[in-house]
């Protein structure tokens, strides 16, 4: 088959005067689509690269492949991640990746955590707030508290003062976040006490949640120190260390959870799931990426390796069960 690769490279990134240093954080090296070409090979199939969602616009009379593989961002909407599964719908492509109403509410950090009690998944409570004004003293989660943008993924935004003790600090960082971001601020409790996780989940019907990686933690604020990390900023620039234990029940209950978000969100062939767990052992979800990246330094790379396979043997299967899924020849 021809198929086409929709994605966002760095240098795609439409900046404005003003934004984040970190607005394009998103956004995929070159490596990302050339990892993800050698895993297409690998099943005999050819990639196209069709570029971005506006790309993707441009080229709607003349695109000229049987699937397509969505990894596109966007910028600045909510609705930024479904721009490119609601334009190969309606050119009738079919395409891996979870459909627009997936993404577009798993983009929403609040409306995935209310999906997340519903489905019986443990989360941090939390607040909105648009403004500083909105903050309730009398009417807030148990401290300490953690912000972050409602409508970010890549730890946009996230610094070490993103963990605040004190109405104050609350107060200063919900106007920061809401400056820099321009969109509301979701604050939550802050969990303490076991680490943090993310859990990889592969394929469809059933899904399949892949071993557990646990992630350091900046020594002081325990924050993960993949968050604060940004380009030309390392693990080596931070005092870190692990922060809990990964058993194999603590892993089992991890897997559950993953796999019970995933169906209840309805995502389709690849996602990432962060947790952090409490003093006594107990996983709280955080936020799902139905779009992850595949940087040949990132979480399924590292997971490849761990799993004893190549990368481009590791996405082949992994774009494999996607095709499956569609009724497609891999």
């Amino acid at each position: 088959m021809r198929v086409g690769l929709v994605y966002d490279l760095f240098d795609d990134y439409p900046w404005r005067e003003g934004e984040a240093a970190d607005a394009d954080a998103e956004n995929e090296p070159e490596a990302t689509v050339e990892a993800l070409e050698e895993g297409l090979r690998a099943l005999g199939h050819t990639p196209v690269r069709l570029g971005t969602a506006h790309d993707l616009l441009r080229k709607m009379d003349r695109l000229n492949v049987d699937a397509a593989i969505n990894i596109a961002e966007g910028a600045r909407s909510r609705n930024r991640e479904a721009y490119a599964p609601i334009l190969l719908e309606m050119a009738g492509i079919p395409f891996l990746g979870s459909d627009a109403l997936t993404l577009s509410l798993s983009l929403d950090k609040a409306w995935t955590k209310d999906l997340a009690v519903a489905a019986g998944v443990p989360t941090p409570s939390y607040r909105i707030f648009s403004s500083p004004e909105d903050i309730d003293a009398d009417d807030l989660p148990p401290w300490p508290l953690f912000v972050k943008s409602r409508y970010e993924g890549s730890s946009k935004g996230i610094t070490a003062k993103s963990k605040v003790a004190t109405a104050a600090a609350l107060r200063a960082q919900v106007v920061w976040t809401v400056e820099a971001y321009r969109q509301d601020v979701l604050v939550e409790t802050f969990v303490e006490g076991g680490g943090e996780f993310t859990v990889a989940v592969v394929g469809n019907a059933p899904a399949e949640a892949l071993p557990v990686m646990q992630r350091a933690v900046e020594m002081e604020t325990k924050i993960g120190l993949h968050a604060l990390e940004r380009r030309g900023v390392t693990h080596q620039d931070w005092a870190y260390e692990l922060g809990g234990t990964l058993t194999p029940a603590l892993e089992a209950e991890l897997h559950r959870l993953a796999l019970r978000i995933y169906d209840k969100l309805q995502c389709r062939d690849f996602a990432r799931l962060d947790f952090r767990v409490d003093a006594e052992g107990r996983p709280w979800f955080l936020e799902i990426n139905p779009l992850p990246t595949f940087a040949p330094d990132g979480t399924f790379a590292i997971l490849a390796e761990l799993m004893g396979q190549s990368y481009d043997a590791f996405l082949a299967d992994v774009l494999a069960r996607g095709f499956r899924r569609l009724g497609l020849s891999t």
